[in-house]
């Protein structure tokens, strides 16, 4: 089967799905709720990986993964009326990418060094989170002592430079 008639089957599909979804939650009343706006937000994100799975397209995942992501984020803060969180949450955007990455490697684009990649995209996205978080008072379990992860990153990332199979 030809990658195009693939993507056409698979958009097919999808929109299918898509309607059929929409179509039980105007009826069933309990399922009103997740179609709250930030839950759109993360449906897409399931769409493009969906979308990317039928199309045989991995990579897909990396877009799916940053979208839903960011849909999660939006879905916790709407949920808690914590918009203010979004002055750190942002720094979790580069480990969706990582997640994505690892997915996508999971699925047979990207290998070892995709898995390595993406993993290190996450790493560096949780210690950006705790840093701005903790800087923004919001994470108070490293009070005075964040700027330790931003010496430990360097570290990292210099031990990393200095061993890489060259």
């Amino acid at each position: 089967m030809g990658r195009r008639r693939k993507s056409t089957l698979a958009a097919g599909l999808a929109l299918i799905l898509l309607g059929m979804l929409l179509l039980v939650a105007q009826f069933t009343p309990g399922w009103q709720r997740w179609l709250d706006w930030p839950m759109i937000v993360v449906g897409v994100g399931a769409f493009l990986l969906i979308f990317g799975l039928l199309a045989g397209a991995p990579r897909m995942a990396v877009p799916a993964c940053v979208v839903g992501g960011i849909g999660g984020l939006l879905y916790w803060q709407n949920a808690t009326g914590n918009w203010q969180s979004w002055a750190y949450a942002w720094t979790l955007t580069p480990g969706f990418v990582g997640v994505g990455i690892v997915l996508a490697a999971a699925l047979g684009e990207g290998g070892r060094r995709g898995v390595s990649g993406g993993l290190w995209l996450i790493f560096i996205s949780l210690v950006l989170f705790a840093v701005f978080g903790s800087f923004f008072g919001a994470l108070g379990f490293l009070g005075n002592y964040w700027p330790a992860l931003l010496i430990l990153l360097g570290l990292l990332t210099l031990l990393q430079g200095a061993f890489r199979r060259r």
